[in-house]
């Protein structure tokens, strides 16, 4: 099966080659335009508790917004159950899946239940990124130009990978980071021909020039901070290795949560995720910097300098609840609440590091910076991508050194704990439960 893929994508086809290359611009340019008008709509409809507080106040305000977020959650749980089960959390297991060819895309189902429920369950203020549901819109756009033009098997996994790195391009503004993505997470699905690999490129441009386009050229984060002094690389070390073993823990609990979130829908269906989004609607109006996917939260903290107490309790407070907005079932990603969790975990440290020693020259948004690729990586274990995607995003390019340490001690630290990309372990449960096996294969890289 392999070498007959392989096959397919030798050189000396220009016709072919130039065929696909052009399918791959058409799924990145679909995909830039879908994603960046679902990155608008939840935009608009997460803006809805600042409505509600010009009509009431007090305890009044707090509990309808927490029944109007409950209803949200549960709104959007039981579109997706009722419609595209594949459709909850965030989708990426999903396309690697896809990739190895023992899931299907049903484009049909999955583009209209993840915009709209997607649009419902973030908008209600869930814990959860804009990424991952755009990964797989990209992937589901990706499948039906393959489906439309009826491509070879090669062609159509090639195009799901390229949909894929459109659709985090898109999300985040980082075509660089997109394409290192689809090399280093799926590097043991994605079928490397020339044909393919470009078309990947390819599609992650085309995706970032439609959403430069609709929604501008700026990066998305941008956070302010200068160059680190080297003497200052061991505390970069040393917020890796603690940031590595944080990711693991966060990986165990995401699991832990979503087989818990599975029996209670046994027991008391929709239950869960009606408690999950009471909780976050409550905090909407009491501490909202706790909650929502977290790209405002970001910039606010990383220029607003709170108190190293109240940054301790954000980072408590946002990972219960990003574990149980994931957990519940909603269409959402893990990466903008694992960046947001990081920020308030590498200010913290900073903080401290600066209360401890004020004239070693600590500066605190520097680690918020370094945090963020370190903690992506200790979770999704793709530390190329974690430096890439955190340099794209903050535009903070002179800190590329200790990000690379940062990224590199828990990456390292994690693997010590025992831990695997988050990404394999939710890949395994999904096909456990369809009652299929995950492909054993040895570890390498998609070039070894």
């Amino acid at each position: 099966m392999n070498e007959d893929l392989l096959a397919q994508g030798r050189p000396g086809d220009p016709k072919g080659e130039a065929r696909f290359m052009a399918l791959a611009l058409l799924a990145g340019s679909i995909t830039g335009f879908v994603g960046s008008l679902f990155h608008k709509a939840i935009d608009s409809a997460v803006a809805w508790p600042d409505w509600l507080a010009l009509r009431l106040d007090g305890l009044a305000l707090v509990c309808t917004a927490a029944a109007i977020a409950m209803a949200g959650a549960v709104i959007a749980v039981a579109i997706v159950r009722a419609f595209a089960p594949e459709a909850g959390g965030s989708g990426v297991q999903e396309i690697e899946g896809a990739m190895e060819g023992l899931r299907e895309v049903r484009w049909r189902r999955v583009l209209p239940v993840k915009f709209v429920a997607g649009v419902i369950a973030m908008g209600s203020g869930l814990v959860l990124g804009r990424e991952g549901p755009t990964i797989h819109i990209g992937a589901s756009a990706s499948a039906a130009v393959a489906e439309t033009f009826r491509t070879t098997e090669l062609e159509r996994r090639g195009l799901l990978a390229s949909g894929a790195a459109a659709g985090l391009a898109c999300a985040f503004n980082a075509p660089l980071a997109a394409v290192l993505f689809v090399i280093e997470e799926t590097h043991k699905e994605f079928p490397y021909t020339f044909r393919t690999y470009l078309g990947v490129i390819l599609a992650a441009i085309a995706s970032t020039v439609v959403t430069e386009i609709m929604g501008g050229t700026r990066p998305d984060l941008p956070l302010a901070a200068g160059a680190a002094p080297l003497a200052l690389l061991p505390a970069f070390l040393l917020l890796g290795i603690l940031l590595g073993a944080v990711g693991r823990v966060l990986n165990a609990a995401i699991l832990h949560a979503v087989a818990f979130a599975g029996r209670c829908q046994q027991r008391l269906p929709y239950a869960y995720p009606a408690l999950v989004g009471a909780v976050v609607g409550a905090l909407l109006i009491v501490l909202p910097q706790a909650v929502t996917g977290g790209e405002g939260v970001i910039v606010e903290l990383a220029s607003g300098h709170p108190g190293l107490s109240l940054l301790l309790a954000l980072g408590a407070i946002r990972f219960v609840t990003m574990v149980g907005s994931y957990s519940s079932g909603a269409p959402g990603g893990i990466f903008a609440p694992i960046l947001s969790l990081a920020v308030c975990l590498g200010l913290a440290f900073g903080e401290g590091a600066r209360a401890l020693a004020p004239a070693a020259g600590f500066e605190p948004t520097a680690f918020a910076i370094a945090a963020m690729g370190a903690l992506f990586t200790a979770s999704v274990r793709a530390p190329i991508v974690g430096v890439a995607l955190t340099l794209e995003l903050t535009g903070s390019y002179a800190l590329a050194v200790p990000l690379m340490v940062a990224c590199f001690a828990a990456d390292l630290t994690a693997q010590w704990c025992g831990g695997r990309p988050i990404y394999t372990q939710l890949l395994e449960r999904t096909l456990a439960q369809a009652g299929l096996k995950a492909p054993q294969r040895p570890d390498g890289t998609g070039l070894a």
